[in-house]
Protein backbone atom coordinates (compact mmCIF):
# COMPACT_ATOMS: atom_id res chain seq x y z
CA UNK A 1 0.00 0.00 0.00
CA UNK A 2 2.88 2.40 0.68
CA UNK A 3 3.83 2.43 -3.03
CA UNK A 4 0.45 3.75 -4.18
CA UNK A 5 0.43 6.32 -1.37
CA UNK A 6 3.90 7.51 -2.41
CA UNK A 7 2.78 7.90 -6.02
CA UNK A 8 -0.43 9.68 -5.10
CA UNK A 9 1.40 12.05 -2.76
CA UNK A 10 3.86 12.90 -5.52
CA UNK A 11 0.99 13.58 -7.92
CA UNK A 12 -1.03 15.61 -5.39
CA UNK A 13 0.19 18.86 -6.94
CA UNK A 14 -1.20 20.29 -10.21
CA UNK A 15 2.26 21.27 -11.49
CA UNK A 16 3.59 17.75 -10.98
CA UNK A 17 0.59 16.30 -12.81
CA UNK A 18 1.30 18.70 -15.69
CA UNK A 19 4.96 17.61 -15.75
CA UNK A 20 4.06 13.90 -15.69
CA UNK A 21 1.54 14.49 -18.47
CA UNK A 22 4.24 16.06 -20.66
CA UNK A 23 6.74 13.30 -19.91
CA UNK A 24 4.06 10.70 -20.62
CA UNK A 25 3.73 12.12 -24.14
CA UNK A 26 7.49 12.07 -24.96
CA UNK A 27 10.44 9.72 -24.51
CA UNK A 28 12.37 12.44 -22.68
CA UNK A 29 12.39 16.18 -22.15
CA UNK A 30 14.99 18.69 -21.14
CA UNK A 31 14.21 20.85 -18.11
CA UNK A 32 14.29 23.91 -20.36
CA UNK A 33 11.53 22.40 -22.54
CA UNK A 34 9.36 21.72 -19.50
CA UNK A 35 9.97 25.28 -18.24
CA UNK A 36 8.93 26.73 -21.61
CA UNK A 37 5.86 24.50 -21.93
CA UNK A 38 4.55 25.16 -18.41
CA UNK A 39 5.65 28.81 -18.35
CA UNK A 40 6.96 28.49 -14.80
CA UNK A 41 10.36 29.43 -13.35
CA UNK A 42 13.17 26.90 -13.66
CA UNK A 43 13.65 26.66 -9.89
CA UNK A 44 9.99 25.70 -9.46
CA UNK A 45 10.13 23.03 -12.18
CA UNK A 46 13.38 21.64 -10.72
CA UNK A 47 11.83 21.42 -7.25
CA UNK A 48 8.80 19.54 -8.61
CA UNK A 49 11.03 17.23 -10.65
CA UNK A 50 12.96 16.50 -7.45
CA UNK A 51 9.74 15.36 -5.76
CA UNK A 52 8.84 13.17 -8.74
CA UNK A 53 12.35 11.71 -8.79
CA UNK A 54 12.18 11.07 -5.03
CA UNK A 55 8.99 9.10 -5.63
CA UNK A 56 10.82 7.09 -8.35
CA UNK A 57 8.40 8.30 -11.01
CA UNK A 58 11.03 9.95 -13.19
CA UNK A 59 14.64 9.30 -14.15
CA UNK A 60 17.19 11.96 -15.03
CA UNK A 61 20.51 12.26 -16.80
CA UNK A 62 22.81 15.01 -17.94
CA UNK A 63 23.84 15.76 -21.52
CA UNK A 64 26.39 18.57 -21.41
CA UNK A 65 24.65 21.49 -19.77
CA UNK A 66 21.16 20.02 -20.14
CA UNK A 67 19.31 17.88 -17.62
CA UNK A 68 16.89 15.44 -19.20
CA UNK A 69 13.96 13.66 -17.59
CA UNK A 70 11.76 10.76 -18.58
CA UNK A 71 9.24 8.53 -16.91
CA UNK A 72 11.07 5.88 -14.92
CA UNK A 73 11.32 2.84 -17.19
CA UNK A 74 11.46 0.63 -14.09
CA UNK A 75 7.89 1.41 -13.01
CA UNK A 76 5.81 -1.67 -12.33
CA UNK A 77 2.83 -2.39 -14.54
CA UNK A 78 0.52 -1.37 -11.68
CA UNK A 79 2.38 1.91 -11.11
CA UNK A 80 2.36 2.60 -14.83
CA UNK A 81 -1.43 2.04 -14.84
CA UNK A 82 -1.83 4.75 -12.17
CA UNK A 83 0.29 7.16 -14.25
CA UNK A 84 -1.66 6.27 -17.40
CA UNK A 85 -4.97 6.95 -15.64
CA UNK A 86 -3.80 10.29 -14.24
CA UNK A 87 -2.49 11.35 -17.65
CA UNK A 88 -5.69 10.28 -19.43
CA UNK A 89 -7.68 12.45 -17.04
CA UNK A 90 -5.22 15.35 -17.30
CA UNK A 91 -5.45 15.25 -21.10
CA UNK A 92 -9.07 16.35 -20.81
CA UNK A 93 -8.10 19.48 -18.88
CA UNK A 94 -7.42 22.76 -20.68
CA UNK A 95 -4.06 23.52 -18.97
CA UNK A 96 -2.64 20.18 -20.11
CA UNK A 97 -3.78 20.72 -23.69
CA UNK A 98 -2.20 24.18 -23.66
CA UNK A 99 1.02 22.76 -22.18
CA UNK A 100 1.28 20.23 -25.00
CA UNK A 101 0.70 22.89 -27.67
CA UNK A 102 3.42 25.08 -26.14
CA UNK A 103 5.73 22.06 -25.88
CA UNK A 104 5.39 21.38 -29.61
CA UNK A 105 6.51 24.95 -30.31
CA UNK A 106 9.48 24.90 -27.92
CA UNK A 107 11.02 21.45 -28.48
CA UNK A 108 14.76 21.76 -29.02
CA UNK A 109 16.37 20.19 -32.09
CA UNK A 110 18.01 16.80 -31.67
CA UNK A 111 20.55 14.96 -33.79
CA UNK A 112 20.86 11.21 -33.23
CA UNK A 113 18.77 11.61 -30.08
CA UNK A 114 21.00 14.31 -28.56
CA UNK A 115 19.97 17.92 -28.15
CA UNK A 116 21.91 20.46 -30.16
CA UNK A 117 22.49 24.12 -29.53
CA UNK A 118 19.91 26.41 -31.17
CA UNK A 119 21.54 29.02 -33.38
Amino acid sequence: MSQVVRILKALADPTRVRIIHLLHSRDELCVCEIVDALQLPQYSISRHLGVLKGASLVADWRQGKWMHYSLNSGLSQEDRAVIDAVCARAAAESPSRQDRRRLQRCLRPRVNGEMVECK
